[in-house]
This record gives structure tokens, C-alpha cells and sequence, in this order.
């Protein structure tokens, strides 16, 4: 796995566009003539939809910083002839983010910790509830908790509430660790390519309450956790990662929902990780993941 992408005076370029002859040598005899010199670079042509993708890492090769409005300007003009949708980000740039929760804490406790010892890159604006199990952990981390209940009648409102925290905090992102609620088609809509789910890989085999139990009783073999984004169809969203692990006879209920929360914290930590450091491009209903 490589390391995060991070120095001081570095960009990340990100490129989606039809696939053709002479992007990547377009991209890089741009960055040259910038003086720029390139760290990392990963593309990816889809034959299925013709689709180019490309991440490129870039710093100054010299002594003198990289200017970004230079950079955006000359690569504009460049785009125009490719058809390109881009974007360039600083690499140290942390995406701000609102992590909505319920009672079950153990993804909500992994990517607090992993963004306290900085191995993710984000900006926590606050952690949103229906509950308020978890006030005393986010205060302990100095971010604000917001407690917003819900209930069929209140639904709207409650989400109207969430829509204005991210809208008032600048927020790029949403991160669903395990919020036991489901978005409303609205709400997925305002913020396509940028809400993330995890739930475990039983679906849609063992839905509803209780879902290890169930495979316990049907003596499953493998377990395990899908990552994805979040769209109006439920759970059917672009994925971003998955993980399995084997499971035997010899495994209570009890030892499954242990295992399978330590694979849901990490494959949604995973997922929220190349999120950020604009590693995922969204292919229609599936993604390029440039690990």
C-alpha cells in the first residue's frame, strides 16, 4: 500500500475523459514544461465505456514554487483539446468532513483515531446522531456533536438540520459509520459522489435485524464489508472497497459480529482514505480506484 501522497509543494491532478492516442504524453509534456517534477502517476482506459482516468502527483523540480493559477490556467487550454473534466487539489489539502453516526461506535472510533494520528486526511466539522451515545468521544476529541433525533414524522426536518451543517461548515464530505438511517432520495441527490456508506456483505441475502445471527444459522463460510457511495438505490451505490475474511463452524454469533465490525472499521477507513486523497473516480455505477 503506498504511502499517503503529502509534501509540502505538491498537487494532485486528477483527469476523466474519452479515451484517445497521446493524454498521458499531453499531460506530461505540460508538467514538464512547468518545471514540475512528477512523484506519481496511475491511468486507467475503460474498454467498456471509452473512458480515460489519470491521477498524477507533481512538485516543483526546482527551487522556485509551483504557482496553482499558472498551472490552471495552462491546463485549461489543454483540457479543451482532450474534453477533460479535472480538477487539481494541494496535496496537503484536508477534506472537511461529517461523520453521521448511531449506536454502534466502532467505525466512528477508528477513523476519529486514525485522523488524530493524521493517517487520514481530514478536517472532522462535526459528527451528527440520532443518538447521544457517542457525545462524550467526540467532545473528548474537541468536535462538535450535533444530536439530531428522528423519527417518521420528523424525518425531513431532521434532514434539512444535516444539510445545513454541511452546507454551514463548508463540508466536502459525508461519512455514513454505521448511521442506521436511510438517507431520503433528496438528500442523496444534493450530494452525489460525495456521501459514504459501509454496511456488511450479506446483502441482500440477510437483510434486516440481527443480519450475523442469520448467517450463523446458515452456517456461512466467508464474511465481510462493502464501502461504497451513496445513491438514491439503496446500497447499490458505486462501490469503493470490499473485504472478506473465512469464518468456520467453530465461530459463535457473537465471534462473527466481533469480527465483522473489525472489517467494516477497516474497509471504511480504506474507502474514506483514497476518497481523500482523490483517489477514486466515479466510472457511471462503478469506480477506478488508483491504490
Amino acid at each position: 500500500m503506498p504511502a499517503p501522497s503529502q509534501c509540502d509543494d505538491c498537487y494532485v491532478l486528477t483527469i476523466q475523459c474519452p479515451d484517445t492516442i497521446g493524454i498521458v504524453a499531453a499531460v506530461s509534456t505540460f508538467l514538464a514544461e512547468q518545471n514540475a517534477f512528477i512523484t506519481e502517476s496511475a491511468h486507467y482506459g475503460d474498454p467498456d465505456t471509452g473512458c480515460f482516468f489519470m491521477r498524477t502527483v507533481f512538485k516543483a523540480g526546482g527551487t522556485e514554487a509551483l504557482s496553482r493559477d499558472v498551472i490552471c490556467n495552462g491546463f485549461s487550454a489543454l483540457a479543451g483539446q482532450f474534453d477533460m473534466t479535472w480538477d487539481l487539489f494541494g496535496s496537503q489539502e484536508k477534506v472537511k468532513t461529517v461523520i453521521a453516526v448511531s449506536k454502534f461506535g466502532h467505525c466512528l472510533n477508528d477513523l476519529l483515531h486514525r485522523v488524530k494520528i493524521a493517517a487520514i486526511p481530514l478536517e472532522v466539522t462535526a459528527v451528527v446522531s440520532n443518538h447521544e451515545t457517542f457525545r462524550d468521544l467526540v467532545e473528548w476529541h474537541e468536535i462538535p456533536f450535533h444530536h439530531l433525533s428522528v423519527t417518521a414524522n420528523t424525518k425531513e426536518g431532521q434532514e434539512e438540520k444535516l444539510l445545513e451543517i454541511i452546507s454551514s461548515t463548508e463540508t466536502e464530505l459525508l461519512v455514513l459509520a454505521r448511521y442506521m438511517q436511510i438517507l431520503s432520495t433528496e438528500t442523496c441527490a444534493k450530494l452525489p459522489g460525495r456521501i459514504i456508506n459501509i454496511h456488511h456483505s450479506f446483502l441482500p441475502g440477510f437483510k434486516g435485524a440481527r443480519p450475523y445471527h442469520q448467517a450463523h444459522a446458515r452456517g456461512v463460510k466467508i464474511i465481510g464489508a462493502t464501502a461504497h457511495y451513496v445513491t438514491p438505490d439503496l446500497d447499490e451505490g458505486p462501490i469503493i472497497e470490499q473485504a472478506v475474511e473465512r469464518v468456520d463452524h467453530t465461530l459463535s454469533p457473537d465471534d462473527l459480529v466481533l469480527l465483522g465490525r473489525d472489517t467494516e472499521s477497516s474497509v471504511l477507513s480504506r474507502a474514506v482514505r483514497w476518497h481523500a486523497e482523490r483517489r477514486v473516480l466515479l466510472n457511471g455505477t462503478k469506480t477506478v480506484v488508483f491504490r
